[in-house]
């Protein structure tokens, strides 16, 4: 029988309607009543749950889902729209199937929702009868809220997703990919995991944060957290091979004194590190600026880089001594140009104007350097006048 807004009793109204508003949507009795539709009711009516159930079922609602054990006293609002699918709110109802396990995904959506922790709504849905993925056996969850937790199980960030359940294992990239996600550190992904109940191909670690840096993992940032952290270079590589990062090759069992130099950008023997690039090579001049901070030549430098990963396009040509003239004849040119690029007219003449050499000069000491200009093209004889660089 399909239910109309017939008795006397208003408080009847109110409990047979689906947000108790005393009107439609009606629930009607040849449909299950949910056990959230019972807790919702009991919050909003004042009631507790097994009278809402006696009235409910005096009203003709003879199916009506609930769990085993028994029913809970008193229902706060807010414990009521816990165990709601569809939001926060009243306004899109969709209650969990009381015979089911209840996935963490729900557990962790609730929790941010309503911003309590993952075990105090865990606690409050096992008060009510709900069970819980995993069993009684389960680890607990964190005590300490997180809104970021549902989106960190989320597997798939197409269409609706896929998401991770308790005791489900997480592949080291897969940490990664939940961190950059969510603008976190890899180390601060992988513990809230674990402490979610996942299994990790590794335990995190606190030097984890320090071990992966900035996640480039250059030769030069292994080198720096080994010296740091009191462990090999084989030791760093070993871990960040573990975390699910690509380790450059060239890592040196043992560094030389000059290694932190030539590998920093600022050659200061500091961060930020140089990262090794295979298309274009390292740069002439960070050669050259890394021979006249050691002291060593351009070719001892460049072989050096070599054994570190970093190699020198095959045209480059180093001269037997650095000199600064060259160094900021390249800075002219421009810091990020490489031998792969070909160099203009337009180029040339800026080089003139800025370092107050003449265009010919410019060309024929970039040609000696390995770069490529046009052989058709006359440079003036002509002096430019000395720019500085913004």
């Amino acid at each position: 029988m399909r239910h109309t807004p017939e008795f006397e009793d208003p408080d009847d109204n109110r409990i047979t309607s689906l947000r108790l508003a005393g009107k439609a949507p009606w629930w009607t009795t040849d449909r299950t009543v949910p056990y959230g539709h019972v807790l919702y009711a009991a919050a909003g009516m004042g009631w507790s749950a097994d009278a809402v159930v006696a009235r409910l079922t005096a009203l003709g609602f003879a199916d009506i889902a609930l769990p085993e054990g028994p029913l809970p006293g008193r229902v706060t609002p807010d414990d009521a729209l816990l165990s709601n699918a569809g939001g926060r709110t009243d306004h899109h109802l969709r209650w969990i199937d009381a015979g089911a396990p209840v996935p963490l995904r729900h557990i962790l959506d609730a929790a941010g929702r309503v911003g309590r922790s993952p075990a105090d709504v865990e606690r409050t849905l096992i008060s009510f009868g709900y069970r819980i993925e995993g069993g009684t056996g389960a680890p607990p969850l964190p005590e300490t809220p997180d809104p970021r937790d549902i989106m960190l199980i989320r597997t798939n960030a197409r269409g609706s997703g896929t998401w991770l359940e308790r005791g489900a294992e997480v592949s080291a990239r897969q940490v990664i990919s939940a961190a950059a996600l969510l603008g976190c550190g890899p180390h601060t992904a992988a513990k809230r995991l674990a402490e979610l109940g996942c299994r990790l191909p590794y335990t995190p670690a606190a030097e984890d944060e320090r071990i992966i840096g900035d996640g480039r993992a250059a030769v030069g940032h292994i080198l720096s957290v080994a010296r740091e952290l009191d462990r090999t270079p084989a030791e760093i590589v070993a871990r960040l091979t573990e975390l699910g990062h690509h380790v450059p090759t060239g890592v040196p069992d043992t560094p030389e004194a000059d290694d932190f130099v030539i590998l920093s950008e600022h050659l200061d023997g500091r961060a930020p590190w140089s990262a090794a690039n295979g298309v274009v090579g390292v740069q002439p001049r960070h050669v050259l600026r890394a021979a006249l901070a050691t002291g060593r030549s351009p070719a001892d430098v460049a072989g050096r880089l070599a054994e570190l990963g970093h190699r020198l396009p095959e045209h480059a040509r180093l001269p037997e001594v650095a000199e600064e003239a060259d160094v900021q004849l390249l800075k002219s040119l421009d810091p990020d140009r490489s031998l792969l690029d070909d160099v203009l007219l337009e180029n040339v003449l800026c080089c003139a104007s800025l370092t107050g050499r003449t265009p010919a000069d410019v060309a024929a000491r970039l040609t000696e350097l390995g770069y490529r200009l046009p052989e058709e093209v006359a440079y003036p004889e002509i002096r430019g006048s000395a720019a500085v660089r913004p």
